[in-house]
Protein backbone atom coordinates (compact mmCIF):
# COMPACT_ATOMS: atom_id res chain seq x y z
CA UNK A 1 0.00 0.00 0.00
CA UNK A 2 1.04 3.37 -1.01
CA UNK A 3 0.87 6.11 0.98
CA UNK A 4 -0.80 9.25 -0.90
CA UNK A 5 1.26 12.80 -1.32
CA UNK A 6 1.25 15.11 1.24
CA UNK A 7 0.50 18.62 0.10
CA UNK A 8 1.30 21.73 2.08
CA UNK A 9 -1.24 24.09 1.78
CA UNK A 10 0.11 27.46 3.26
CA UNK A 11 -2.06 29.56 5.58
CA UNK A 12 -2.73 32.88 4.66
CA UNK A 13 -0.68 35.69 6.39
CA UNK A 14 -1.92 37.83 8.54
CA UNK A 15 -1.72 40.88 6.32
CA UNK A 16 -3.88 38.37 3.48
CA UNK A 17 -6.53 38.36 6.06
CA UNK A 18 -6.67 41.94 7.32
CA UNK A 19 -6.95 42.57 3.05
CA UNK A 20 -9.78 40.61 3.31
CA UNK A 21 -11.75 41.95 5.99
CA UNK A 22 -10.71 45.09 4.21
CA UNK A 23 -12.21 44.58 1.69
CA UNK A 24 -15.35 43.29 2.63
CA UNK A 25 -16.00 46.51 4.97
CA UNK A 26 -14.49 49.31 2.52
CA UNK A 27 -15.47 50.21 -0.83
CA UNK A 28 -12.43 50.35 -3.66
CA UNK A 29 -11.97 54.31 -3.69
CA UNK A 30 -11.66 54.38 0.26
CA UNK A 31 -9.21 51.25 0.05
CA UNK A 32 -7.69 52.86 -1.99
CA UNK A 33 -7.30 56.15 -0.72
CA UNK A 34 -6.49 54.38 2.46
CA UNK A 35 -3.35 52.88 0.92
CA UNK A 36 -2.39 56.36 -0.71
CA UNK A 37 -2.39 57.80 2.49
CA UNK A 38 -0.18 54.79 4.18
CA UNK A 39 1.97 54.96 1.42
CA UNK A 40 2.88 59.07 2.14
CA UNK A 41 3.32 58.16 5.86
CA UNK A 42 5.77 55.79 4.99
CA UNK A 43 7.31 58.26 2.55
CA UNK A 44 7.41 60.94 4.76
CA UNK A 45 9.31 58.97 7.33
CA UNK A 46 11.64 57.66 4.79
CA UNK A 47 12.29 62.00 4.13
CA UNK A 48 12.56 62.44 7.43
CA UNK A 49 15.52 59.97 8.16
CA UNK A 50 17.27 60.70 5.10
CA UNK A 51 17.08 64.17 6.49
CA UNK A 52 18.71 63.39 10.52
CA UNK A 53 21.20 61.45 8.56
CA UNK A 54 22.54 64.51 6.17
CA UNK A 55 22.36 66.59 9.68
CA UNK A 56 24.59 64.01 11.04
CA UNK A 57 26.73 63.82 8.48
CA UNK A 58 26.95 67.95 8.03
CA UNK A 59 27.15 68.09 11.82
CA UNK A 60 30.68 65.93 11.66
CA UNK A 61 32.18 67.86 8.40
CA UNK A 62 35.04 69.69 9.40
CA UNK A 63 34.04 73.21 9.27
CA UNK A 64 36.03 75.83 6.70
CA UNK A 65 36.62 78.78 7.22
CA UNK A 66 37.82 81.72 4.75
Amino acid sequence: MQAAPVRATALPSVTDALRAVESLLMSGGQRTARRNAWTSVLEDRRRAEARVEAERVLQQAPTVRL
